[in-house]
């Protein structure tokens, strides 16, 4: 038998639950409410053409939100990650909706390279979009001069050592107006040998996504100016309107930032992975020894290896100067071995130092963004 307590207390909690059974309710109901609002802001968006994403609008958001939650006696950072993720489906959902809005009604699209994984991934995405897309693979060459008529946009999705040689194959048949775009993850001579090979419009395009990219939502893609930009800007703008952030540099930058950001990060992956399989290390084994920023960086180690290795081929050995670069990489890793030969513990410290004050106050943020990466594997797993 229950005494008079316990019947009081659960009596109490039952009440307490229903009340907060009542307000998830009103936050639904509230978020539903919301929702017909973002329809309403998505309706005006596609019939102006303006972009999905408005960064400072976020910002001032999530700023607004925090004082209020801080007022209210609740976790700043807590009512952060909620918008955060209110706001990001609120942006995907924009995206899909816009997905299908075209900036250029009737525009014909020709993809060369069509048939490979980035090249099908934007076929669909301006095929849903109204576009008329037409694709060009390695057994469509006969018809190259149908496939190209009257098209308004050409883009070359082939490897990065063959970008030159189609472009020049590909010119003679392309309308005068018509842009030429590329989207090689290198650009000085694919940019070069397109401006060479076609007088009109030209510009070069790096998506820094992959074809598995479930939305554009928020995906950079650097553009890299060549010829006639304003007859180009419809295409950055559609881009846009897909919410993208468009990156604009020039060639040389690119290729420069390029070297670090990818050949240099993806090499370093590769070398560590190879060595890990050249001492047949147990992973799964370590893994239950791992703290979570093992497991991350394990698991963009793993995510290496678990792609088309003919792609990184070609990225991390790209040009002469990326080569180059890798070998000064592989030579300062030399420099190493003399202070771990000689245990100079001194040494690494001053190092370590010195290194830390080069990084300055980017590694406070480091710090944070990779700490909420860690929280937030740490609840997935």
């Amino acid at each position: 038998m229950k005494n008079t307590e316990e019947f009081s207390i659960e009596e109490t909690l039952t009440a307490l639950r229903k009340k907060i059974d009542a307000v998830d309710e009103k936050i639904v109901a509230s978020l539903a409410e919301r929702q017909q609002v973002v329809d309403q802001v998505v309706a005006l968006k596609k019939a102006h053409n303006l972009p999905v994403y408005h960064p400072a609008r976020e910002e001032d958001l999530i700023s607004k939100r925090r004082q209020q939650g801080a007022a209210s006696d609740l976790d700043p950072d807590f009512i952060e990650d909620l918008y955060r993720t209110i706001i990001r489906r609120s942006r995907v959902e924009q995206a899909s909706r816009m997905a299908m809005k075209s900036v250029r009604p009737g525009a014909v699209v020709l993809m060369v390279g069509g048939e490979g994984r980035l090249g099908r991934y934007f076929s669909n995405t301006f095929s849903e979009a109204g576009y008329s897309v037409r694709i060009l693979d390695r057994n469509d060459w006969p018809e190259v001069g149908r496939l190209c008529r009257g098209i308004d946009l050409a883009v070359l999705s082939v490897p990065i050592d063959r970008t030159a040689e189609i472009a020049r194959r590909l010119a003679p048949y392309l309308p005068p107006e018509a842009v030429l775009a590329d989207l090689t993850s290198l650009k000085a001579e694919p940019l070069q040998a397109m401006l060479d090979a076609h007088p009109g419009p030209v510009i070069g395009l790096h998506p820094l996504f992959g074809p598995t990219t479930a939305s554009l939502d928020k995906q950079i893609i650097v553009a890299t100016p060549g010829r006639d930009s304003s007859a180009c800007r419809w295409l950055l703008d559609q881009f846009s309107t897909w919410g993208s952030i468009i990156v604009t540099a020039d060639a040389e930058e690119h290729d420069e930032i390029m070297d670090i950001v990818q050949a240099l990060r993806h090499f370093a992956t590769f070398a560590f992975g190879r060595f890990l399989s050249q001492k047949q290390i147990q992973l799964s084994r370590t893994l239950e020894f791992s703290s979570p920023i093992y497991r991350l960086e394990l698991g963009m180690v793993g995510r290496l290896f678990a792609q088309d290795p003919s792609l990184y081929r070609e990225i991390i050995l790209a040009s002469p100067q990326r080569r180059a670069l890798l070998k000064d990489y592989i030579a300062s890793m030399n420099e190493n071995l003399a202070m771990i030969e000689s245990d100079d513990k001194e040494r690494f410290q001053a190092e370590f130092k010195k290194i830390a004050a080069w990084f300055g106050a980017f590694s406070d943020q480091a710090l944070r963004e990779s700490s909420y990466l860690i929280n937030k594997l740490i609840e997935r797993f």
